[in-house]
Parts: structure tokens; C-alpha cells; sequence
């Protein structure tokens, strides 16, 4: 089995190939979950910013606590309209606000049986697209582009954590 050989661009090639990114990400849209079998609603797209943060925030720690605040932070919103993209979630029946067990002054945010089931199909949905927008690729390549993704996201939000804690700090 031969490796292949990593392709060298020149500088001039890859400050084009960089400069490309941007546009690209511009061009990517969510909708393309819309033309799958059984799509996630418009509507429902619109909520699942809101639900992985309440999803993230209580499987990192079992004893966390996600409030409106979390959910402003983690989607860089204002407040008001973090507290409204909640309330449309809560509307819909997807999160509950509950007393905090350790500040009753607090409200916290929990997903319900039917905010876990919206987020896993939208989850395979995603899934789906994926598979079908690379399918001419090799599994190789599908697998390599997916590391690198999710390599960006990490990157994205150690840049956020970090700009957060300056932020604090700075307070």
C-alpha cells in the first residue's frame, strides 16, 4: 500500500486557496437538511442552536446548570434574544425551565423527551446530508475532511473560551 503524496502548493496557491475559505463558509447553508426524507421543520431548524447548548451544557457536567445565560455566551446573542429564542423552544415543548437545585433564585433550562427526540433527528438528518454531499468521495477523504471539521470547531471555540475569560477578566 503506497501513501499518497501530500500536494505542495505555492505560496501564491495557497493564500488563494485560504483566501477561499471564507466565501465557502458563506455559501454553506442548513438548508440543505430541508431536502432530506421527513425534514426538520424550518421553525425547528431554527431551534437547534438553542437545544445543543442546553444538550452540551448537561452532558459536559451531569450537575450543570443551564440558564439564558449560557445560551446568550454560547450563541454570542443579546439577552432578549436569547430569553426569546428560549421561550419559542419552551412554546414548542422542547425545553422546560426548572428551579436551580443549588440557587432557587435561578431558572434552569432542561431539554424534554420531545427537545432529545427533535435533536436526534435533526442529528441523523445532518448525518444524512453529509453522507450524501460526499459521496463521491473516498471514505478516506470523508473521514479526513470530518477530523478537520471537527479539529475547526474545537479551534473555534478554544478562541471563544479564550475571549470569554479576557473578557472576564477585564471586568
Amino acid at each position: 500500500m503506497t501513501a499518497k503524496a501530500k500536494r505542495q502548493f505555492t505560496d501564491e496557491e495557497a493564500e488563494a486557496l485560504l483566501g477561499s475559505v471564507g466565501p465557502a463558509f458563506t455559501r454553506l447553508r442548513r438548508s440543505v437538511l430541508l431536502d432530506v426524507e421527513k425534514p426538520v421543520s424550518a421553525k425547528d431548524l431554527s431551534r437547534t442552536p438553542v437545544l445543543t447548548v442546553v444538550e452540551a451544557g448537561t452532558a459536559e457536567e451531569s450537575d450543570r446548570e443551564v440558564t439564558i445565560g449560557a445560551v446568550t455566551e454560547n450563541l454570542s446573542v443579546d439577552p432578549s434574544v436569547a430569553s426569546r429564542m428560549v421561550s419559542d423552544c419552551i412554546q414548542a415543548g422542547y425545553l422546560t425551565r426548572q428551579a436551580s437545585q443549588t440557587d432557587g433564585r435561578r431558572t434552569v433550562l432542561r431539554l424534554t423527551p420531545d427537545g432529545e427526540a427533535m435533536l436526534a433527528n435533526f442529528r441523523r438528518q445532518q448525518r444524512d446530508a453529509y453522507t450524501y454531499i460526499t459521496r463521491d468521495w473516498s471514505r478516506d477523504d470523508q473521514l479526513a475532511f470530518a477530523q478537520l471539521l471537527l479539529k475547526y470547531v474545537d479551534a473555534v471555540n478554544e478562541v471563544r473560551r479564550d475571549a470569554a475569560t479576557t473578557r472576564a477578566r477585564s471586568r
